[in-house]
């Protein structure tokens, strides 16, 4: 441990996927650095207190106790993350007094259209006059989660009081990487919770998912499963209705795409892909999250792409592996080689927002 610095993290712990996941990977590493706490904050984003499952893992592991919302909350550094889980209110029953806020921005400021995504200003407003704080952040999680922050900005002023950190906050992807194959078949997959904003129209699945396919296997698929008429050459599994290990042991190739009102703020289920030993294939704006460990493409090439490799095992083979060490840029390492700075107060590389 470097020093005796109190960190606090709050958070709605009843986020199902990117955030949750998150914060799982991310505590552990944190210990380093200082003496960990966590606070969870009930928020009207969700109902009860069922804690994600890798979340709760995670804090059982390290034997942290979960604290359910403190009226006061202090810290040398306190870290809040995913701030839109406040949109649906707008009182904060809580006081932070700390140091050094930073607010972790798991959602995009931005639609890709250019509409707002949340009430981003009423959000970060409630954190505002809920804290004392000699300093506030805001941390981005990608270089496209950082482009709608700074599209957001400009088009709507700063936001007082705030900086953005220059370095990305980014999920930390300690995965074992595991050997690509060696023969390589049209076997197609993709998985998320089962939100609606997290599927592509049916014409963009339709084309990512085809007839011809050998598989498609579709993870987080309670709303198509409840269709009157689901396609009959997909294969549909529910949220949680499969390990994501065994998900990926059935699929080659893991097809991404979103509404298009959404795009994903990091993508944390490609880099699981890259790292299980698939091709993956996104949008370009995702896959630019990610360098050249995944494929950014339109619907339109998904099959022609898949042909390809397909046809040439060996190529497979050859850009699983450098996806894969690219990926290695977001280790737990290169994690504390970024934030360790601003945790310890050694970080001067800020940006006015």
């Amino acid at each position: 441990m470097v020093d005796a610095r109190k960190i606090a993290y709050v958070l709605d712990p009843r986020f199902p996927g990117g955030t949750s996941s998150a914060v799982a990977a991310e505590l552990g590493v944190m210990q380093e650095l200082g003496q960990i706490t966590v606070h969870a904050q009930s928020t009207r984003m969700f109902k009860g207190q069922q804690v994600a499952p890798q979340l709760q893992a995670a804090l059982m592991a390290l034997d942290i106790e979960l604290i359910w919302d403190a009226k006061v909350i202090t810290g040398d550094v306190v870290i809040f993350h995913n701030p839109s889980c406040l949109r649906f209110q707008d009182s904060l029953p809580v006081r932070i007094v700390t140091e050094h806020l930073i607010v972790v921005e798991h959602e995009n400021f931005l639609q890709p259209g250019g509409q707002d995504a949340f009430d981003t200003a009423k959000c970060h407003a409630m954190l505002a006059q809920n804290s004392m704080a000699l300093r506030r952040s805001i941390a981005p999680i990608s270089a496209w989660n950082r482009d709608t922050i700074t599209r957001w900005m400009a088009a709507n002023g700063p936001m007082t009081g705030w900086t953005t950190l220059a370095s990305d906050w980014f999920n930390i992807c300690a995965f074992e990487m595991q050997p690509p194959t060696d023969a390589p078949r049209d076997r197609r997959g993709r998985h998320s919770r089962p939100g609606l904003e997290k599927f592509a129209p049916p014409r963009v699945l339709a084309k990512c998912f085809p007839k011809h396919a050998e598989l498609n296997l579709i993870l987080g698929a309670d709303a198509l499963m409840a269709e009157a008429d689901p396609r009959s050459h997909w294969t549909l599994v529910p949220f949680r209705g499969l390990k994501v290990e065994d998900y990926l042991n059935r699929i080659d190739f893991l097809v991404y795409y979103t509404a298009p009102t959404f795009r994903e703020s990091f993508g944390r289920v490609l880099a699981e892909g890259i790292a299980a030993g698939k091709i993956v294939i996104t949008d370009p704006e995702t896959a630019a999250n990610f360098g050249s460990a995944a494929i950014g493409a339109d619907p339109e090439e998904v099959d022609g792409i898949i042909e390809g490799y397909v046809a040439a095992p060996k190529r497979y083979a050859s850009d699983v592996r450098l996806a894969q060490d690219a990926l290695k840029g977001y280790s737990a390492a290169s994690f504390l080689a970024q934030t360790g700075p601003v945790i310890t107060g050694g970080a001067a590389s800020q940006v006015a927002a």
